[in-house]
């Protein structure tokens, strides 16, 4: 591996963990608008999307009015994108919260990374031995985390625990899937378009009159403008850098470091205590990061092909 490659590889590992650090921290100020405002959870998301992608838009008309230009062959790959990856895993994961709680719709979506090394298996790419333990990892320090079963999940429905675990399959496919418009298009375009699609797909579910005849006050709309920035834009943007830069799993398992930070910034923020096993929890998955990021000769020459 070349020094260059080992700087890219080092600066994409460090944006994927800046992107978790925006959202572990930005998840406070969402609980907080669900629970003093009652704002409907799709009614966020689709909000979010909108702020994030009209940011987008005003800054690439000004600085950057090339990205805006996509060939007309790829409309098809930024309409799945938008409607299977960003439309579907937000609106999936939201709804698994909802229905089954907060801790066990985290564990399900973070299941994602173990899907990823299973298609690159399909797909006759081994991983190393320090992968598959980073994967494990991961998986176990993120159920010591998020302990518990919520008791909304005894009673839900069989479709209920199959668009929960239906959120971990739509996250690996938008890691995965996301690396192909990478490699053609900066992170800026992808986001842009795919932000657009998705948030136009939930004005249909949730029409903008609807929110505009809500009434919400000043300070609520100051607090969608701060999560369509600080937990979209920012932090997606971040993401997809680093995606660009990493094997699709690699990038995954390091994402699971969202939950330790907002466990760390509800405690800090919100007063909430942390449990020994939430600690250790989260030492494995420092662990699983740091085991991921181990130099992988064949990860590495993958992600550069792909980029």
């Amino acid at each position: 591996m070349t020094s260059d490659e080992a700087r890219r590889r080092v600066a994409g590992r460090w944006l994927v963990f800046l992107a978790t650090l925006f959202w572990g921290t930005t998840a406070t100020l969402a609980r907080s608008v669900f629970r003093d405002s009652g704002v409907p959870a799709l009614t966020v998301v689709e909000l979010r999307l909108a702020i994030a992608a009209a940011l987008l838009l005003a800054w690439l008309a000004v600085r950057h009015r090339s990205a805006l230009r996509v060939a007309r062959a790829d409309f098809g790959y930024f309409a799945v994108l938008g409607l299977c990856g960003v439309a579907a895993v937000q609106g999936s994961y939201y709804y698994s919260i909802a229905r089954l709680g907060v801790g066990l719709a985290i564990l399900l979506q973070y299941l994602a990374p173990s899907l990823i090394v299973l298609w690159d298996l399909l797909r006759g790419r081994k991983p190393g031995p320090a992968m598959v333990v980073a994967v494990c990892l991961a998986l176990a320090g993120t159920a010591l985390l998020v302990n518990g079963v919520d008791p909304r999940s005894l009673h839900a429905s069989a479709l209920d625990w199959a668009i929960g675990f239906s959120s971990a399959v739509i996250f690996a496919f938008y890691v995965v899937y996301s690396k192909r418009g990478l490699a053609r298009y900066a992170p800026e375009t992808v986001l842009f378009y795919t932000f657009a699609i998705a948030a136009a797909f939930w004005a249909i579910v949730t029409p903008p009159w609807q929110i505009v005849a809500a009434g919400y006050s000043p300070s609520l709309w100051f607090r969608f403008l701060l999560l369509g920035v600080f937990s979209t834009l920012v932090p997606f943007r971040c993401f997809y850098a680093g995606l660009k830069r990493l094997p699709a799993t690699e990038a995954s398992v390091i994402a699971t470091s969202e939950p330790v930070v907002a466990i760390a910034a509800a405690a800090l923020f919100l007063g909430e205590s942390l449990r020994p096993w939430q600690l250790a929890g989260a030492g494995m998955v420092i662990a699983a990061a740091l085991l991921a990021s181990r130099d992988n000769p064949e990860a590495i020459a993958a992600s550069v092909e792909r980029s």
